[in-house]
């Protein structure tokens, strides 16, 4: 059995989702960031970063790091077809915007939430809070702009694909729910907010959707 370790709205939602979605037995251990349970020992042993989300994998092995656990899984379950076949356009695309969204927007969204891990000096961090919403704008533009690419699309539908649900689609719409400014963004981007939407509707995420994201209102009108 799989053992996430998850906190409400952290990057635990795509490795969650997907678990869902593929069907897996798997347990889910607490580690409430507003609490500290990222800080404590026996998380710490797990992940000495203290970061959310880990996972265990059944054999016992500890993953970290969202992406990492979202391409193990896809590889781990290839029944599920949650990527398209290697050497795909297709999956070249889910690859390309699966790796920006991990490396490009997640660490912009982390400068615009929590400007102070980013500088040692606090008068500085409003600027970087700038810097980082700045950032997140530009790169939901990009994002936006993808969904609107049709060229690799298989089907009609809201997803990265089209009519085809990959492992790319909670990564991304996890970090959209993750924007500083909700109504704004889903105002700008009939894309994404259209792709929060199927994501968030789909029978097998909806409830840990709301597990995750429950708390933040905008996302309740999508």
């Amino acid at each position: 059995m799989f053992r996430l370790y998850w906190s409400r709205g952290t990057g635990a939602f795509a490795p969650h989702a997907l678990l869902a979605e593929i069907g897996a037995a798997f347990e889910l251990i607490d580690t409430d960031i507003r609490a500290g349970g990222h800080a404590r020992d026996d998380y710490l042993a797990v992940n000495p970063r203290g970061q959310v989300p880990a996972l265990l994998l059944p054999d016992g092995t500890v993953m970290t790091e969202s992406l990492a656990i979202v391409l193990q899984l896809c590889d781990s379950f290839p029944e599920a077809a949650l990527l398209p076949p290697p050497g795909s356009a297709a999956r070249a695309r889910c690859l390309r915007w699966l790796a920006f969204g991990a490396v490009d927007l997640y660490e912009a969204d982390l400068r615009s939430s929590y400007p102070e891990r980013y500088t040692d000096d606090p008068a500085g961090a409003e600027a970087v809070r700038r810097a980082g919403c700045r950032a997140v704008e530009r790169d939901w533009r990009l994002i936006e702009q993808a969904l609107g690419d049709t060229s690799l699309h298989e089907g009609e539908g809201p997803f990265l694909l089209g009519g085809r649900f990959t492992a790319a689609d909670p990564y991304l719409a996890m970090l959209g729910a993750w924007h500083h400014d909700l109504p704004a963004f889903l105002e700008v981007s009939p894309r994404a907010a259209r792709l929060l939407r199927a994501v968030a509707e789909r029978p097998a995420v909806a409830p840990l959707w709301a597990q995750h994201f429950a708390h933040k209102p905008a996302l309740a009108g999508l």
